[in-house]
């Protein structure tokens, strides 16, 4: 009994001794944090996405208050009058940023594109893509699996049961950049929002040359280039078969979408054109015959 008792209070006096060694360490390397740390990372989202390119919400606070400007920090999570605060606290001044949206560059729902074969695999885009590349003839579109809303962490992702394809919603979309990372295809662009979130793109990746591109789906890109023509600010270049506009030089004139025979060029938050009725034209009338003088 005197045994058990004096070895506990041998141990009991090692730990507390051990535990004052480690409380006086603690205290005398502590760090203290700066508050303004604290402070920001309230502000920020906390999804911890990685979109800034920080491991998470914490560290990228961090990295605001040490850097000496804001030039290349940006959470993409948050919006422009968040990012205002957050360089307010750090002591830094901030330009406002152009606000963006994840786009999926893809049509080819499940009527537009014919299933060839089934995949039976592991219901992830990126083992699709290494394995059979898919169930479709088309090597560049989605394959449906739902990796993009598996990356979302704001739920701004969901699969469209009946065209088999991601929908984004605007309103929960902080244009984080995971599903665009987690895309196999790279069919999901990061794309201006612009006045009203009026949007134009190519709703195509497909590099194939017409007819294959064609076949594999039927609003696929043949890059014939009539939208290069008729685009008057030289925002679309054909590259690859495929055509691209430059979100950045757009003008949002919607020219490019009559001229696509594919109806491949989308136009996101556009009210309907005005049809213009032709009046009718003035029935013709016979000329009236007068009499001349020299008759009478």
């Amino acid at each position: 009994m005197t045994f058990i008792l004096t070895a506990v209070l041998v141990l009991g006096a090692t730990g507390l001794i051990l535990g004052l060694v480690l409380y006086a360490v603690s205290r005398k390397f502590k760090v203290e944090e700066d508050p303004r740390v604290g402070q920001i990372t309230e502000l920020l989202p906390g999804a911890n996405c990685g979109g800034c390119g920080f491991p998470g919400c914490a560290a990228f606070a961090a990295a605001c208050v040490k850097a000496e400007s804001m030039d290349n920090l940006k959470c993409s999570a948050c919006k422009s009058e968040v990012m205002q605060q957050v360089a307010a606290i750090a002591g830094h001044a901030i330009e406002v940023g152009v606000e963006k949206i994840a786009v999926v560059r893809c049509s080819g729902s499940c009527q537009s594109r014919p299933r060839l074969r089934t995949y039976d695999g592991a219901r992830s885009c990126a083992v699709a893509a290494m394995m059979n590349g898919g169930e479709t003839g088309c090597f560049f579109g989605c394959l449906g699996c739902g990796d993009c809303v598996s990356a979302c962490k704001f739920d701004a992702i969901k699969m469209d049961p009946e065209t088999g394809l991601p929908v984004v919603d605007q309103d929960k979309c902080t244009a984080c950049g995971a599903c665009v990372k987690a895309c196999p295809r790279h069919i999901i662009e990061l794309r201006n929002k612009n006045k009203l979130d009026r949007r134009v793109y190519v709703s195509c990746v497909n590099q194939d040359k017409g007819p294959v591109a064609k076949k594999a789906c039927d609003v696929a890109c043949i890059g014939c280039g009539k939208c290069v023509k008729a685009c008057p600010f030289e925002a679309i270049t054909l590259e690859n078969n495929l055509a691209y506009i430059d979100f950045e030089k757009c003008r949002l004139c919607r020219k490019c979408v009559d001229e696509c025979p594919q109806h491949s060029i989308i136009a996101v938050n556009f009210p309907p054109k005005r049809v213009v009725e032709e009046a009718p034209a003035a029935p013709e009338t016979a000329p009236v015959e007068t009499e001349s003088t020299e008759n009478k």
